[in-house]
């Protein structure tokens, strides 16, 4: 059994190294075939030219690989889809696509389980076990375009990495991952339209900035002093609140981004106008755009979602501070964020 990456795995510069005793066009050719066209069987490309077949029969272990659908999920809202896919040790994770006027969105994970513990999100009650390839975070993506095409859809426009999972402690993996699919020779999908979200690991935040990624960044920050965000957040404890406001402010003066701040809002815990104070003070200086998210419930977590958004979010606006409410997608089916677990 062969110890090498999957095909999936690899960059078009990693991959032009395995054929470089072929011609350049025949590495263009298989990598269209395996990220525009998301091609499953690469046997069954008839159009190939015989050097890129011969290559293909000499590398028996060089296809794609796929991840099984274990349970699909359709919401009731009609645009969002929840998929549960085995990996080839038998691992679960879930993935969810939404639809959009004029665009899709994947949501994809990154690791199998979470060690961040965050109280109120099924994948941190789960706990963590392996995280994810670059070439099994690639594959959610092609299945969703597989299943768009499908359909007579577009392909994915955007992705988020809100999954199950904290991306920044699969950096490498994550990074290759968006290396292959931003390639515009493939599945094309822009940096601008790509969106890490991250619990504040803060020399992931940091390695960002002093890498330049052109990604954007979002904060998963849920509470404005390090008391209460503690008792959300366990990793706050080791990645204290001032050093992860530290790290955003280099991160956005490094990079002149400004990073989107993630605030799930719970019934009589961070929804109060002493946290949207503390929130104002503590965001000063750093260009800040706040998405509010109505907690998502889980069966490990009694909290309920709050009746105060609107009211949070005319707080942050009148203080020159752009807010959203994100819209709740999926909730019927456990696709919404906070409610991945992999499991049927």
């Amino acid at each position: 059994m062969s110890n090498r990456p999957g095909l999936l795995d690899l960059t078009y510069a990693r991959l032009r190294e395995e054929m470089s005793d072929i011609h350049n066009s025949h590495t263009h050719a298989l990598w269209r075939v395996i990220y525009r066209d998301a091609a499953t069987d690469l046997q069954q490309s008839t159009h190939f030219q015989p050097p890129l077949q011969k290559w293909l029969r000499n590398n028996p272990d060089r296809q794609i690989s796929k991840l099984d659908v274990v349970h699909e999920t359709a919401s009731i809202d009609g645009s969002t889809r929840k998929y549960l896919l085995e990996l080839s040790d038998g691992h679960r994770i879930e993935t969810v696509l939404m639809g959009y006027p004029g665009r899709f969105t994947a949501c994809v994970s990154t690791q199998v389980g979470c060690a961040m513990g965050c109280i109120f999100c099924a994948t941190g009650q789960m706990g963590f076990t392996r995280n994810l390839t670059s070439g099994e975070i690639v594959a959610q993506v092609l299945h969703h375009n597989r299943r768009l095409m499908k359909q007579g859809q577009k392909a994915l426009r955007n992705l988020v990495l809100m999954g199950m999972g904290e991306p920044l402690l699969n950096y490498d993996a994550l990074m290759t991952a968006l290396e292959i699919l931003s390639d515009t020779r493939g599945a094309n999908i822009g940096p601008s339209r790509v969106s890490i979200s991250t619990v504040g690991v803060v020399p992931g935040i940091v390695r960002l900035a002093q890498e330049n990624r052109p990604y954007n960044l979002a904060v998963s920050l849920h509470a404005a002093t390090q008391e209460a965000r503690s008792l959300l957040v366990p990793s706050a404890r080791k990645w204290t609140l001032e050093r992860l406001m530290e790290a955003c402010r280099f991160y956005t003066t490094t990079t002149g981004r400004h990073i989107f701040f993630e605030w799930t809002l719970i019934e009589n815990t961070n929804d109060t106008t002493a946290q949207a104070q503390a929130l104002v003070q503590l965001l000063g200086g750093i260009p800040a755009h706040i998405n509010l998210i109505p907690l998502n419930q889980t069966l490990g977590y009694q909290g309920a979602p709050s009746p105060n958004a609107v009211n949070f979010k005319s707080f942050l606006l009148a203080a020159g501070i752009p807010t959203t409410i994100r819209q709740r997608r999926g909730i019927d089916v456990a696709a919404g964020c906070g409610q991945l677990a992999g499991a049927a």
